[in-house]
């Protein structure tokens, strides 16, 4: 294996199950670089050396690195070297984060915080006895342990497991609405294969008899040639009518598996003389039709052809029918217009025409075409309008989609691109992983951007900042009470501990041992733990009472102290010296 392979396997390993990106990868080696400095620059400030400082630095940036991978065992090295190193307070905050989230399981979780807390606790008593009391270092270790590890790990799983559990319902809600799309389409495609059956079993029975019955008339030789020209025409209107009502049938049932009968009844024939489709092909048809009757029409057609939908088609081609319908019944004689653009996402299907030249009078009609219309060209997505003209006219407009079929696959994508978000979600937002139906990608949001928009609609942004900061919140409520008992305690501690130098200089040698004991403190202190056995050896055969002072000295680590000796009831010696911690 050679170098570049070891590097990648080491990379892949630190990572673990999550994919590291070049921007996760530069970040995590800035944040080894700067935890790496705060060690070295806090065992600098602690008086340590230079060999110290870059062993302590080398091995922040190690278990840095190492956190995500162990989790658990960054926190628990971190919490133990705590305790003697003050460099790696910074490491131990950041592994009290990345461990709240990573660490599987809250009975894991939990034993990973004791044992660094333990180990915190431990180490750091035994290396400050006998200079410091063991109930104020407890004390103090368990206020920082609790501020810089505890608050942030609770914080950061909480964040976690509420993403977790937002991501889960999201991706619920995504499948309810992909099974309740297939459940309606599969109830629409049942009830269109019923109407298609009943279709065809009730009007194709009766227009085939109606087809028989006028083809045998019309070779009866009792009819005069008027009367066999007029039963012809009938014949080949109800062989058009079956013909359309084929088609009709053929689109009801697309996409929709045809029983037994509809299957045993096969393909048309192809030699059909009359060719069932009825789209915008047909459109043609009807204009030379319609001129062929001695009515003036004119066609354009603008644009690169593409194909339609087999609904959008059908609809296109019953616009212009109904449109030319309408025409010849309220304006007969006037100009007709009929236009068909292709536009770059729809067909634009638009018949116009002039004024009528004369009164049309009574004009029968059912008043539900254009209402047809529109429902037709809703169906597939589109729209139709119909109104009157500045010039006394009317004018009929379709809109039609193309569908994925018609569409390039630039435009495809970018439509297949929008946001698709049910009116009856209530998460306002689908989970970016999970795709609904055929429609393509939901809304690319991060959580953050999701939740911050939730907060929002609902009026309450505080409330929301509140409920995702409230374990955080409450570990904090308890650190300042925590902390208020402490401080309580550390003052009453210092004032037994701690005298002014001006105290020191009004005590003279010579003054009984009662009267200097009862305007002194008792040294019961915290403060003067450790501070008996340093400085200069003591008189012999006399008992000593030490004092802190309560100004600081020179040096970070020289401590001024003040030492009372008494023997024989009087005060025999007081010095005043440095401890050098």
């Amino acid at each position: 294996m050679d170098v570049s392979s070891k590097i990648r396997a080491a990379r892949l390993w630190l990572a673990g199950p999550e994919a590291w990106s070049g921007r996760r990868i530069a970040g995590e080696i800035v944040l080894a670089v700067v935890l790496a400095l705060l060690a070295a620059g806090t065992q600098e400030l602690m008086g340590s050396t230079g060999l110290v400082q870059f062993g302590t630095a080398l091995a922040v940036a190690v278990l840095s690195l190492l956190r995500r991978r162990l989790p658990a065992s960054v926190l628990v090295v971190s919490g133990g070297a705590a305790g003697v190193l003050a460099g790696f307070g910074p490491l131990l905050m950041v592994s009290g984060w990345s461990a709240g989230r990573r660490i599987p399981g809250a009975g894991r979780a939990l034993a990973a915080f004791t044992a660094s807390y333990v180990l915190t606790i431990a180490i750091g008593v035994s290396s400050e006895w006998p200079q410091f009391s063991p109930l104020s270092l407890i004390l103090f270790s368990t206020l920082y342990f609790l501020a810089t590890t505890v608050v942030p790990g609770l914080a950061s799983r909480y964040w976690t497991q509420r993403r977790t559990l937002l991501h889960a319902l999201q991706e619920h809600n995504a499948q309810l609405l992909r099974e309740r799309a297939m459940v309606a389409g599969q109830a629409r495609l049942r009830e269109r294969q019923r109407i298609a059956q009943d279709m065809h079993d009730s009007l194709g029975h009766q227009l085939a008899l109606i087809s028989v019955h006028t083809g045998a008339l019309e070779v009866d030789p009792a009819l005069t040639d008027r009367q066999r020209e007029g039963v012809g025409v009938l014949r080949n209107a109800s062989v058009a009518a079956m013909h359309e009502l084929r088609e009709v049938v053929g689109i009801l049932r697309d996409g929709v598996e045809r029983d037994d009968a509809a299957t045993a009844q096969g393909p048309p024939p192809v030699d059909d003389p009359h060719p069932a489709a009825r789209g915008a092909a047909g459109i043609e048809g009807l204009v030379a039709a319609a001129r062929a009757a001695g009515n003036s029409v004119e066609l354009r057609c603008t644009g690169v052809r593409r194909p339609l939908a087999a609904a959008a088609d059908h609809a296109a081609y019953r616009i212009a029918q109904e449109a030319l319908t309408n025409a010849y019944k309220h304006a007969p004689g006037a100009a007709i217009t009929v236009e068909l653009r292709y536009e770059p996402d729809s067909l634009v299907v638009e018949i116009a025409n002039g004024p009528a030249p004369a009164d049309p009078g009574d004009v029968v009609s059912g008043g539900q075409g254009l209402t047809g219309l529109r429902e037709r060209a809703r169906l597939v997505g589109g729209m139709v309008h119909a109104g009157r003209t500045d010039g006394g006219g009317f004018r009929v407009a379709g809109v039609l989609p193309y569908g994925a079929d018609g569409l390039p696959p630039a435009t495809v994508a970018a439509s297949f691109a929008a946001p698709l978000v049910d009116a009856q979600d209530d998460f306002r937002q689908q989970s970016p992983s999970v795709p609904l139906g055929d429609g393509g990608p939901v809304m690319d949001w991060t959580v953050v951007q999701r939740e911050l928009m939730m907060s929002g609609r609902r009026g309450s942004r505080a409330s929301g900042v509140a409920l995702g900061c409230g374990i955080a919140v409450a570990a904090m409520v308890l650190l300042a009470v925590a902390g208020g008992f402490g401080l309580f305690f550390l003052a009453g501690s210092a004032d037994r501990g701690m005298i002014e130098p001006s105290e020191y200089e009004a005590v003279k040698v010579g003054t009984s041992e009662t009267e200097v004991r009862d305007s002194l403190p008792d040294g019961d202190s915290f403060m003067t733990s450790g501070l008996e056995d340093s400085g200069p050896a003591k008189p012999e055969g006399s008992d000593c009472l030490v004092l802190a002072s309560s100004e600081a000295g020179d040096s970070l680590t020289a401590e001024p102290v003040f030492r009372f000796c008494f023997r024989d009831g009087k005060l025999i010696e007081k010095k005043s010296y440095d401890v050098v911690q």
